[in-house]
Order: C-alpha cells, then sequence, then structure tokens
C-alpha cells in the first residue's frame, strides 16, 4: 500500500507539473500563469438564433479588457432544464462551473439543493462598489431571483415576459384589423377559427419547451396558480378550475385544428413560414423570431381572460455563482458586473430580445433608448413590466420531479390522451408526494 500511495503521489507531482506549464489548456477551473490568469466558466442557454452571438461578444470584450481573468463561454442546450441538470452532474464530478445562468423557476432548487454562493455574500467582496445591486436594480427586480425562503440566490440577468407576435399581413388577408390585436384568449380563439377557415391556416402556437413558464402566465391570468399554503403545508393547486379551464381551453385549439402542437423550433418555424397566424412566447426570443419572420411582424400584450387583470410570469434566469474559493468567486464577480454593464446590457437586449434588468439603461440617450424607441415590438412587453409576478419554483430535493410532472400532464393533454381534468387531478397527486 505504501508504494501505491508512493506511486499515485509520483504521477499527481507529474500531472501537476504538466498542468503549470500549459499555457493553452481548456479545462474549466485552471489558473494560467502561474496563477496570475484565473480562467473561469460561464454557462449560458442562448443558441446561435436567440442571443448567442452576443454573448460569444460581450465574453471577447470582457476577456479584451483583462489581463488577470479569461472567461470560457459554454453553451448549453435543452434551455433552464438542461442547464441544471448538467450543473448538478458537473458539481458531482467536483468541476462546477464558476457563473451559470440559471432559470427563475430554479431557483429554489438550487437554494436547496446545490452548493452555491449567495451573491449578495459574493457581492460583498467587492471593497470598491459593495452596494452595487442595490444601486442599479430595484427591489422588485431584485426579488425576482429569491428562492422562496428569501434567500438571493443570484442576480437578475434575462429578463422577459410573454407576448403575442402576430403576422400582420396573414390578419389583412383573413380580414381582421392589425391594428387591434386579439386583447383576450376569446378573442384569439375567435381569429383562430377566421384563420382556419379563410386561409387553412393554425391560428396559433403557444411555446413548448421544457418548462411551464407560458402555461403558468395563462393560468395566473385566469386566477389560478401552482401552490398554495393549507393547514400549514405547501400544496399543489395545479387541479383548481381556474388551471383546468386554461389547459382544456388549449387542447380544445388544438383538437379543432385551431392551434400547432409542436416542439419550440418547429413550432417558430411554422410561424416564420406563415403556417401559424400568433405565436405566444418571450420577448427574450425577438431576435431569432425576428430573423425568421418575411413579414409584417408585430407583437401584443399577453392576452386577458375576459376582464381578469393580466398577470404574466417573469421569465428569464439569473447569475448564480459556484466557485469555490475567494479568489475565483472576485473574479466571477467582475464578471457578471461586467454582464451588467450598460455597454454589455445593449449588445444583450438587442441580441435577444430581453429587457434591461438593472435600472437606467433603458433610458439611457447613449445607450437602450434609441434602441427601444425604434423596435416597436419590445413596447408590449415594456407596458406590462408591471403586470409580471415570480416565476413559481418547486421547492426541496424532488423539485426538478415535480416540474417534470407538469410537462409530461401538458403533454397528456395537448396529445388528447387525457382531459386536462384526469391529467391535473393525477399530476397534484403526484406533485403533492413530492413536496417537502
Amino acid at each position: 500500500m505504501k508504494r501505491f500511495g508512493l506511486l499515485v503521489l509520483g504521477l499527481s507531482l507529474m500531472l501537476l507539473i504538466v498542468a503549470c506549464s500549459s499555457q493553452s489548456g481548456e479545462t474549466n477551473n485552471t489558473e494560467q500563469s502561474g496563477g496570475e490568469k484565473i480562467r473561469i466558466e460561464y454557462w449560458y442557454v442562448n443558441s446561435t438564433d436567440w442571443g448567442g452571438k452576443a454573448v460569444e461578444q460581450i465574453i471577447q470584450n470582457f476577456n479584451s479588457s483583462r489581463n488577470d481573468i479569461e472567461v470560457v463561454g459554454k453553451y448549453i442546450p435543452n434551455q433552464y432544464q438542461g442547464i441544471i441538470q448538467q450543473a448538478q452532474a458537473a458539481i458531482a464530478g467536483n468541476n462546477p462551473p464558476d457563473v451559470s445562468q440559471m432559470g427563475y423557476n430554479y431557483l429554489t432548487y438550487v437554494n436547496d439543493n446545490l452548493p452555491y454562493t449567495p451573491i449578495e455574500q459574493v457581492a460583498s467582496l467587492d471593497e470598491k462598489e459593495p452596494n452595487f445591486i442595490k444601486d442599479n436594480f430595484l427591489p422588485n427586480i431584485i426579488d425576482l431571483s429569491r428562492a422562496s425562503d428569501g434567500t438571493l440566490v443570484g442576480l437578475s440577468y434575462g429578463l422577459s415576459n410573454p407576448v403575442l407576435y402576430y403576422n400582420a399581413d396573414l390578419l389583412r388577408e383573413v380580414g381582421w384589423d392589425p391594428d387591434k390585436p386579439p386583447q383576450t384568449w376569446e378573442e384569439v380563439i375567435e381569429l383562430s377559427k377566421i384563420v382556419k377557415d379563410k386561409k387553412g391556416a393554425y391560428g396559433l402556437y403557444i411555446q413548448d419547451p421544457p418548462d411551464n413558464w407560458a402555461q403558468y402566465s395563462l393560468v395566473r391570468s385566469n386566477g389560478g396558480k401552482w401552490l398554495e399554503m393549507r393547514n400549514g403545508k405547501l400544496t399543489a393547486v395545479v387541479d383548481s378550475p381556474e388551471v383546468i379551464e386554461v389547459y382544456q381551453m388549449m387542447a380544445n385549439m388544438v383538437k379543432e385544428g385551431l392551434a400547432l402542437n409542436a416542439k419550440q423550433e418547429e413550432g417558430e418555424q411554422a410561424f416564420g413560414n406563415g403556417r401559424v397566424a400568433m405565436l405566444y412566447t418571450t420577448i427574450g426570443r425577438m431576435s431569432g423570431i425576428k430573423a425568421k419572420s418575411n413579414f409584417d411582424l408585430r407583437t401584443a400584450k399577453s392576452p386577458t381572460f375576459g376582464n381578469k387583470p393580466r398577470v404574466i410570469a417573469a421569465g428569464g434566469n439569473s447569475l448564480v455563482v459556484f466557485s469555490k474559493d475567494e479568489k475565483r468567486k472576485r473574479a466571477a464577480w467582475e464578471f457578471i458586473k461586467f454582464l451588467q454593464s450598460p455597454q454589455s446590457l445593449k449588445l444583450w437586449v438587442e441580441g435577444t430580445g430581453y429587457l434591461p434588468p438593472r435600472e437606467g439603461v433603458a433610458e439611457d440617450p447613449n445607450g437602450l433608448k434609441p434602441f427601444l424607441e425604434s423596435n416597436p415590438l419590445m413596447k408590449a412587453a415594456l407596458e406590462q413590466k408591471d403586470s409580471t409576478v415570480q416565476w413559481a419554483n418547486f421547492p426541496g430535493e424532488n423539485g426538478l420531479q415535480a416540474e417534470q410532472v407538469l410537462i409530461e400532464a401538458r403533454e397528456q393533454i395537448l396529445s388528447g390522451r387525457s382531459t386536462a381534468e384526469e391529467a391535473l387531478k393525477r399530476a397534484a397527486e403526484r406533485i403533492n408526494q413530492l413536496l417537502p
């Protein structure tokens, strides 16, 4: 055993020498040039048609501005579900990202289950700008990044809400005034019937990524929710009448050929090709949708259910730090501040369509103000910011499973394999078994 131990020690020293002498290694969590340059890794969900080029440019700009820190970007597919799953695996392998985007709906899960550092603790390492968060972000924007116990997990970055994109040319062709787009879901259904009858096209596509964000916005606008406290215990209420009504409306539209049931890329492509009149998805995908659409593209506010108030989920992500040691945390914080700089946010907003999270950036005449004023597609999202609420989180170690249960219920409903009432009652039972 002693000889084996000496052999392992010798090999470890050799590997250490090789690692220290290398100037071109691509492995995460390494330091270069004898520790003078810290390399950190940044994980993001933005594909090429969803702001990925902007992310790459921001990283390049940061690296050009620093001689002590180098950021290596890593695109993670499958959006926020994919990034939380890969983060778990990386942490288990002792190789976590230093900074990662995390969907707002997963922050309670991160807080309950993953070894991260709350952003206020990271920010406290900054002697020059100790009040950076409070000085630059409104309280309601800060609160989007809190877990259910109130812990501020990360710093809000991606900020969006759902809008109704529509093909104004197609609306004209079927006799609907494009200057008066549908304001309610009842009007969406009415227009969808007209589109089907006159053009043989679908009226609507509602985004279908591996999360329930769009559906949560519909549910909240219909007076429902995912969770509530009952007898001192957090309880799933996804089988309430308000929730069932929303999902059954979606299922009926699919069954009647009024709405397309497809995965995200297929649905957006169908809208871009003119086979769908309206697309309900995040303003954060504006850039990619605009590039795919060769027609008079417009946006409207998220439709309401009759006279009920509009209540929509704030979509997007928070920047969360997983670095282990103080040196890496300091480097991660410097990069986060750079991401939140007016110059970087200008690239971020222009490249994605996300709303700027930092106060004052939207009104800056040398920053985003000209862009926002010249892009009417952003108007609907900006006007309904006051209607946004926090994206619901399923807490506990089984939070991801609970989210998946609801995704599976949606698939059962939209495919016609189950009624909304049946699928959501089963989902409520399963989720309540998973809740802490």
